[in-house]
């Protein structure tokens, strides 16, 4: 197993760059009852650097979040009757990922039967890297074939409690327990990226490992997770590989939920506070030389 002692570099902006340099995320994200989860999704997305942003989101969803959100591109697709988005979304989806460089699937999708039908083609056709967290993680539970081997990368953000269930282990406890383990061997397993999220965010694709120092019990609330899916989603847009994104991303997700807490508390903190701060980590990131210690 290789530790990994230092985090990785984003490419220096320049001069004659332009938003086609930095990428194309594609977030798969939201539904009537939790359209913040896909705002906040693009939002961190766009914070953390990705040239462009687009969203395939349910039709209802589309009509609330497109004016919340002027710098990304909508793109309101069909709706099952709650307001899930349907499973004939699938074509549209698979063309709207042919000019991106990532694909986040997700956040506020719900657990409907059509939805979780269409993440897992999704998983199983798109051949770009795909980050996999919330309810994508939640359709996969019972049909692990579909992100086996896939052979594209892909970066599953489980909590404890979604790793229980992916694991096939009887209580969030086993995971907490022995998370290392836990985390590794899943990545080994299926061949995949593993951000098992907590205390001390574990990062690991089997064989490196990456504990993450950064981070506060303040963002323990609902939404944080949707802003790492974007962070990780961007970094991945503008080149790293999605390993070092995945450390990267943590670091800097940490951080800024650090930076947050300083002027909120641990209290107040929530997941828009995380986004307003990301400045402000991308700009400490500068300040340092990317040499991170590991506890233990």
């Amino acid at each position: 197993m290789r530790l990994i002692r230092k985090l990785p570099r984003l490419a220096a902006r320049v001069p004659e760059g332009h938003k086609g340099d930095y990428g194309h995320v594609l977030v798969v994200a939201g539904s009537r009852s939790m359209n913040g989860a896909a705002f906040l999704a693009i939002q961190s997305a766009m914070r953390a650097g990705a040239g462009l942003v687009h969203l395939a989101t349910p039709l209802p969803s589309a009509a609330v979040i497109a004016p919340m959100a002027p710098c990304c591109i909508v793109h309101p697709m069909p709706a099952s009757p709650d307001g899930s988005m349907s499973d004939q979304a699938r074509g549209h989806i698979g063309e709207l990922a042919k000019n991106a460089s990532v694909v986040a699937i997700g956040p506020g999708l719900t657990t409907s039967p059509e939805t979780r039908r269409l993440v897992i083609a999704l998983t199983q056709e798109l051949d770009r890297p795909i980050v996999l967290d919330a309810d994508g993680l939640n359709a996969i539970v019972d049909n692990l074939y579909a992100i086996d081997r896939v052979g594209k990368p892909m970066v599953l953000t489980p909590h404890p409690g979604e790793m229980a269930r992916l694991a096939g282990l009887p209580s969030t406890a086993d995971v907490q327990g022995n998370r290392v383990k836990t985390a590794m061997l899943f990545a080994q397993r299926y061949e995949i990226i593993v951000v098992l999220k907590g205390h001390g965010t574990i990062v690991t694709d089997g064989n490196s490992m990456f504990v993450n120092p950064t981070g506060n019990p303040g963002m323990a609330s609902g939404g944080t997770g949707d802003v790492l899916t974007g962070v990780i989603s961007a970094l991945i847009a503008q080149g790293l590989t999605p390993f070092d994104a995945a450390v990267l991303g943590v670091y800097v997700h940490g951080l800024a939920g650090d930076l947050a807490a300083k002027q909120k508390g641990l209290v107040s903190l929530i997941a828009t506070d995380l986004i307003d701060s990301l400045p402000g980590a991308f700009l400490e990131l500068e300040k340092v030389d990317y040499q991170v210690a590991l506890p233990g």
